[in-house]
């Protein structure tokens, strides 16, 4: 291994969410858009810090386009569906600060770690 290489780093997380920004996954960049709000969000509701501390993530594709913009929340395995940005706000003070899914929206819930 070379000594230029530099060993990464990160923080703490509690959970890490990651959306689908593909062009098939929403029409006129819908999903791109929800993924630029989540700083804001993040912050208002305390979860840019501290033990509730959530990462966020952009992916291509989920293969699971329709129903779009899909987001998917580890380590807890919810996938979510039809996340507008009011849904979004309910996923944000339910799931990611309660805890609590919300369950209208969940397409899929991984079990122990299979997906």
């Amino acid at each position: 291994m070379s000594d230029d290489i530099v060993k990464p780093k990160i923080g703490n997380y509690h959970r890490h969410l990651l959306v689908c920004t593909g062009p098939r996954c929403s029409a006129d960049g819908e999903s791109q858009a929800l993924f630029d709000s989540l700083g804001a969000k993040f912050k208002a509701a305390g979860l840019d810090a501290g033990e509730l501390r959530v990462k966020r993530s952009r992916v291509s594709c989920f293969a699971a386009c329709k129903g779009g913009p899909i987001v998917c929340v580890q380590p807890d395995g919810t996938w979510y569906y039809n996340v507008t940005s009011e849904n979004m706000d309910r996923i944000v003070e339910q799931h990611l600060c309660k805890g609590e899914r919300v369950e209208e929206l969940v397409f899929h819930q991984s079990d122990n770690g299979v997906f």
